[in-house]
């Protein structure tokens, strides 16, 4: 099944999550940094990344924090 990181097409397994699509496109140090994630352009939270299935096509935004001023 294919879905869209980011803009990004990325191949999951047949019954994929955000969190393991999230897996597949994050690094190991991108994982540990504070996001936040948006399914079809609603809000994710983080304790709902394991249940939170998804579907072919289905668009995930992964938005980081920018410091500055």
């Amino acid at each position: 099944m294919n879905v869209f990181i980011n803009g990004q097409q990325i191949s999951v397994g047949s019954e994929p999550t955000v969190l393991l699509a999230l897996q597949h496109f994050l690094s190991t140090e991108q994982q540990k940094q504070s996001f936040a994630v948006a399914l079809n352009g609603n809000f994710v939270g983080k304790i709902d990344y394991p249940q939170t299935s998804l579907n072919q096509g289905d668009s995930i935004d992964v938005l980081f924090p920018i410091q500055g001023g």
